[in-house]
């Protein structure tokens, strides 16, 4: 009987809102520690109690995954989040030593902790989710569309400029600079034009193609995908409202009921 009001207790806890507040500031506020801790200059002032908050954080992050544990049991380990929160703890738990030195780097992941606690957060990454199986047809279709451009590119323009489009491979990654308008102009495409005058139909053929079309596949699925995600979430909130609607109808009803027997005992 104790054991089962002292996880009330804590599930209390754990659940309450300004216990979930206290965790997202503290995720915050060592997201900003650890930032700060890559200045050499203010490691060199306050590097002392940047690494006691640290630790501080790690520690509050390790007794909340505890009492979850100790109050969700096995059924902790059901929730994608849970386990997204556990790992990412875990992580930060192992010794960084000069071998494993790139745990100390890992130590930022902890900020993504943000992505299970913050509710608008996990509707947005849910809905991406979500949207995995219809990207993988864009993402299908656009390979297509840079190999096809790539073999044209290397067939054209890879005996006069082998740095770029020399082999498929190198035309693939050139055509991936283009595609994200990154110097495409006076750094690949005018050099190109200068020894081939009408490379620019090419050229502009393949941005068409990929940044104004295939890429807005990819938003349009992701957009779709979000709006579902809200639209459930929202069904949901008002499946959960509906059991108190029913109680409000029914006290309505109640109090008409009296309303008219107190009517009924005052005529004479």
């Amino acid at each position: 009987m104790a054991t089962k009001t002292l996880t009330g207790r804590l599930k209390a806890f754990i659940e309450a809102t300004a216990t979930q507040n206290f965790i997202i500031g503290v995720i915050v506020i060592n997201a900003i520690v650890i930032g700060l801790e890559t200045s050499p200059s203010v490691m060199a002032r306050v590097g002392g109690l940047l690494t006691f908050l640290d630790l501080a954080a790690l520690s509050i992050f390790v007794v909340e995954i505890a009492i979850k544990l100790f109050v969700y049991r096995w059924s902790f380990f059901r929730s994608p989040w849970n386990l997204f929160d556990f790992v990412i703890v875990g992580i930060a738990l192992v010794p960084a030593s000069e071998g494993m030195s790139v745990l100390r780097a890992l130590r930022i992941l902890r900020a993504l902790r943000l992505l299970s606690m913050v509710p608008k957060m996990r509707t947005v990454i849910e809905a991406l989710l979500k949207a995995i199986p219809g990207l993988g047809s864009v993402i299908g279709l656009m390979l297509l569309v840079f190999y096809i451009f790539a073999v044209m590119a290397t067939k054209l323009f890879g005996t006069e400029f082998d740095a770029w489009f020399g082999t498929v491979g190198r035309s693939f990654f050139s055509l991936f600079q283009i595609m994200t308008l990154e110097s495409w102009s006076m750094g690949i495409v005018r050099p190109v034009m200068d020894v081939f005058p009408y490379a620019w139909i090419f050229f502009v053929a393949f941005i068409l193609s990929t940044t104004f079309a295939v890429l807005n596949l990819f938003i349009a699925i992701i957009v779709n995908s979000m709006h579902e995600a809200a639209e459930q979430e929202a069904d949901a909130k008002g499946k959960d409202l509906e059991p108190l609607l029913d109680e409000i109808k029914a006290l309505r009803g109640e109090i008409a009921e009296l309303k008219r027997e107190n009517s009924r005992q005052r005529v004479p």
